[in-house]
């Protein structure tokens, strides 16, 4: 792979939230132009105008910023080759359709929206691809003088030529190759002005001398109509590599929103880390030589070729993900922790416990939000579950054992966790009671949950007086 002045590109539009898969996209362009000394370039392609969301621009931005990726030519930054917004380029996309108009290489259509319809609707009834018929494309110099002198509406299409091989090198799939005849003669310019995506991406990759173009496999079958315009502009065409889209966590389907969340903000909202997103979207459908699978963005950079990918979908697991940033989160310095978890605290957690806390829930942490639901029992007690606390023993017994722990308890004077697991080990073992069932029945009554951090130092978080009164709440509960 030619490597020389590499510039690679990510052009999303400003229609909703920025997708996991586009992200995932963005990352391998960055770091394959990082690798080779190359520049990344960030385009806004806002041409449909329509579908354009007031503010998403921003989001797009400020999501990508808070991924830890950056770009070092851009609509906020600049640069040699800018303006790098669409809408702020109509000049240049209507100068080269004007080009082409000049050379017979494209050409003004003037049909109407019902007649577009009613050739569609015979070529439905032959049961062949919808496609352009040409009427305009044989109009001669007086009739479309007239059409012009008229103000009659329009929109410039390209002149595919007829017949001939349209071939391409993916980086992932070898050669492709097309047949022109399959290619219609798509709109150039529509008749608001604005260029289509198709001439307004070839002609803005080609003046930001964008050499490599990493997309997703979806848009192999416009490749053909990027060629055709690249030929008909006598440009040399960049080298791309045709990513495998994301397949939904249950493997069927891309990944989609009728499945889930596909916004990459929503990730990051959820307590995500952004650099183990960024660690997961390394590895799926690519590998270290050494099958490492935790690594930095350094060390990706360092390894990544677009050849080595997979040519196949992937599944978005949603396990492994959580895997990844619970490796992440149990590697920060608690001090860090803590301040990654603030937009994550409820507004009634008792931050005098905060610091106490953190060190025993760190451990079980798959993302920040988890949080909230983990240290709920600190501050929140739920009706704990006579059931569960009467399983392995009967009411008698637990009764039994809530009286003489409540005692025991009363008596120390010396809230601490040694203090506490010498006074309870104590008593279960000069009682006879079976270390389980009592150490879960302990553990319910005081927290409502059968899981939690160990017992024993949440007990001395929760406090004498809290632990008490949850103890004589079981109590009476069984009574």
């Amino acid at each position: 792979m030619n490597t020389a002045l590499v510039r690679t590109r990510m052009a999303p539009s400003p229609t909703g939230e920025i997708h996991v898969g586009s992200m995932a996209t963005l990352l391998k362009n960055y770091a394959f132009a990082k690798k080779y000394g190359g520049l990344f370039i960030l385009r806004i392609e806002d041409t449909d105008q329509e579908r354009k969301i007031p503010g998403a621009v921003e989001r797009l931005l400020a999501t990508v910023a808070a991924y830890g990726l950056s770009w070092d030519e851009g609509p906020d930054c600049g640069g040699q080759y800018g303006p790098y917004t669409q809408s702020e380029r109509l000049e240049l996309y209507q100068e080269h359709a004007q080009k082409l108009i000049a050379e017979h290489k494209a050409y003004r259509c003037f049909c109407s929206k019902e007649r577009l319809e009613s050739v569609r609707d015979a070529q439905r009834l032959q049961k062949t691809a919808p496609k352009y018929d040409k009427h305009c494309r044989s109009l001669t110099q007086e009739d479309l003088s007239k059409k012009l002198d008229a103000h009659e509406s329009f929109v410039v299409r390209l002149a595919v030529p007829e017949n001939q091989e349209v071939a391409f090198t993916d980086v992932l799939r070898g050669k492709i190759t097309f047949n022109s005849s399959e290619v219609d003669d798509q709109v150039l310019i529509k008749s608001d002005g604005f260029p289509t995506y198709h001439l307004a991406v070839v002609v803005d990759d080609h003046l930001m001398k964008i050499s490599h173009i990493m997309r997703g496999e979806e848009w192999i079958s416009s490749t053909p109509k990027h060629i055709l315009l690249y030929q008909a502009f006598g440009w040399n065409p960049p080298i791309y590599a045709h990513i495998p889209i994301f397949l939904n966590p249950d493997g069927k389907g891309k990944m989609s929103k009728r499945k889930g969340t596909v916004s990459a903000q929503f990730f990051l909202d959820q307590g995500y880390l952004p650099e183990a997103l960024l660690n997961f979207f390394m590895i799926l459908g690519w590998s270290r030589k050494d099958q490492r699978e935790i690594m930095t963005l350094s060390e990706y950079i360092a390894e990544f070729e677009p050849k080595d990918l997979s040519a196949k979908s992937v599944v978005f697991d949603l396990q492994k993900l959580d895997w990844i940033n619970g490796m992440y989160i149990r590697a920060l310095p608690l001090e860090k922790l803590e301040k990654l978890l603030e937009p994550f605290i409820p507004p009634d957690f008792p931050r005098e416990i905060l610091s106490a806390v953190l060190p025993l829930i760190s451990e079980r942490l798959v993302k920040l939000s988890d949080f909230a639901e983990l240290t709920k029992f600190f501050y929140i007690m739920e009706t704990p579950s006579t059931e569960l606390v009467t399983k392995k023993a009967s009411s008698d017994t637990v009764l039994k054992q809530l009286t003489d722990t409540i005692a025991a308890l009363t008596k120390i004077k010396n809230w601490s966790t040694e203090e506490l697991t010498t006074t309870v080990r104590s008593l279960q073992e000069t009682a006879g009671w079976s270390k389980k069932q009592y150490f879960m029945m302990l553990r319910v009554a005081c927290t409502g949950k059968a899981i939690t951090p160990p017992l024993f130092e949440t007990i001395t978080i929760l406090g004498k007086e809290i632990t008490l009164d949850r103890l004589l709440k079981m109590q009476i509960m069984l009574t």
